[in-house]
């Protein structure tokens, strides 16, 4: 299978140069040329395979230049039992009937970025292979919070590569912060930016496309690639875990096969939610892909008006990995919705870069609401929500977890779609623990506490246990202390590779 770009259908890769490159070389993400097709019979025949085996399998319907030894012994590697708490490396909660939470982050850095961060650098390593690669790939990361992490621990110390991650200074927990700041590896950086995610997001991008500094650097012997979701081997293991999810309801007899289910995303870079459209047009049996977002809900507004304008007042709130503008995978689907338009898209891009906003066609405003529903909540209502389920079902949601339970509350109560749901829960709650803590018991007084006050509290409230990659952070050196300027991102970059 071949990869084109975004912005230009005329640049043809095979998978490994895709996820070599991370992005085409005039700014485009590459897509699939095709989307292969999902049958009932393999439905039904990934639901007797472990996790693992799925993945291998799914995966190999878009990585056709991959073996499929290859991509077991990616598989393997990356959900192996120890790495996920054991086997079920993506559990389903079932909190009532027809509610299921899918429990992404049981993985090494407590969030839904293991699920894909753990499985790319086997990627990029069999990417480099195939290739002929000769130059040290470069990893750049922005992050709102959980990639960054997950990214670290997925490329310390692998051969042939070395990793650098720009966080906004003030827009992480700090959970999330020290997650970062303490990690180990002889081949990782980290720096905050003075700014938010999107300018973080939109300094790594320059960098990416300078190409007078990528030739500079490529003489030096340095190639760039992301681990950001615009990254295809990124985006494509988060398509596992939708089918997978589908496949356990099926196993535990809670759907039949063929039985249409909803899916609801806590979204910000539009990535996560795009690999669950991606499943629907392979033939998952979908109803409803809802979106949900926090009030940095440029995504809701576009959804409901066709109209994508960043140029809003930017909040900073208690589910900050969701506190993101621009929205980079959103491109994607308008390349699929467009039917592969890729001038549209380019122009749709440049509007944006330049003018902070762009307007699709009814056509393409159509075409994207008859398949996504999207609302948003503030930070009362996600606090109201996070106790609320506490209270009803002694479940304990995160931050991100709760916009997307409210979202589907008033999806439900304006629609009266009771249909099979599944709840992507993307962070466990003592990442982001003062805020789950305060609406838990609002009369708890928290301002004396440490981090790590925090978490003990939390799991005596809750009732739920530390994870270790957690309590440990207490007892780990900070590395990493810098701060930079949005516009000397790449001054930072250069002292790294220096």
């Amino acid at each position: 299978m071949k990869y084109q770009s975004t912005r230009n259908n005329t640049i043809s890769v095979d998978a490994a140069n895709a996820i070599k490159n991370g992005i085409s070389s005039e700014g485009g993400l590459y897509v699939p040329c095709e989307i292969p097709a999902l049958s009932a019979e393999m439905i039904e025949s990934l639901s007797k395979l472990s996790y693992k085996e799925r993945a291998a399998k799914i995966l190999g319907m878009y990585l056709t230049d991959y073996s499929a030894d290859e991509l077991k012994f990616c598989a393997d590697n990356a959900y192996h039992a120890s790495k996920f708490a054991g086997e079920n490396t993506a559990p389903l909660c079932s909190l009532e009937d027809g509610l299921n939470i899918l429990e992404l982050w049981h993985g090494p850095t407590c969030a839904f970025k293991d699920m894909a961060l753990q499985i790319l650098p086997y990627l990029l390593k069999k990417a480099i292979e195939k290739t002929g690669e000769d130059n040290k790939v470069v990893i750049l990361v922005a992050t709102s919070g959980d990639t960054g992490k997950a990214a670290l621990e997925g490329f310390k110390d692998v051969d042939g590569t070395c990793i650098q991650v720009f966080y906004p200074v003030d827009g992480v927990s700090k959970i999330q912060k020290l997650q970062m700041t303490t990690q180990s590896g002889n081949n990782v950086s980290v720096c905050a930016v003075k700014g938010n995610f999107d300018d973080a997001q939109t300094g790594v991008k320059k960098i990416f496309t300078n190409n007078e500094y990528k030739a500079e650097l490529n003489s030096r012997g340095y190639t760039f690639s992301s681990a950001n979701s615009i990254n295809w081997g990124r985006l494509a293991p988060q398509i596992v875990y939708y089918i997978s999810a589908y496949c356990d309801l099926l196993c535990e007899g809670k759907i039949k096969n063929g039985e249409k289910i909803n899916i609801v995303v806590p979204t910000g870079n539009f990535g996560n939610i795009l690999a669950a459209y991606y499943a629907k047009v392979m033939g998952l049996p979908v109803n409803k892909l809802i979106c949900a977002s926090n009030q940095n809900n440029v995504l809701t507004d576009f959804i409901n008006t066709g109209v994508y304008d960043r140029n809003r007042q930017f909040f900073t709130t208690v589910s900050p990995s969701m506190d993101i503008l621009i929205s980079s995978n959103l491109e994607r689907l308008l390349h699929h919705i467009s039917g592969r338009n890729d001038a549209l898209v380019a122009s749709y891009m440049k509007e944006l870069s330049e003018n902070g906003k762009y307007t699709v066609s009814e056509e393409i405003k159509k075409a994207v609401s008859d398949i996504f529903v999207a609302g948003c909540c503030d930070d009362t209502e996600t606090a109201k929500t996070i106790a609320k389920y506490f209270n009803k079902y002694s479940y304990v949601a995160d931050t991100h977890t709760a916009v997307a339970l409210n979202v589907y509350e008033k999806y439900v109560e304006e629609t009266g779609d009771k249909t099979p749901t599944v709840i992507a829960s993307t962070a466990n709650p003592f990442k982001f623990n003062k805020a789950v803590i305060s609406a838990i018991d609002p009369e708890l007084n928290l301002d004396d506490k440490d981090e790590f006050e925090l978490l003990d509290i939390l799991a005596k409230k809750g009732n739920i246990e530390i994870p270790v990659q957690l309590s440990e952070l207490k007892s780990k050196e900070v590395r990493f202390s810098s701060v930079c300027d949005k516009e000397n991102m790449i001054k930072e970059t250069d002292k790294f590779l220096s």
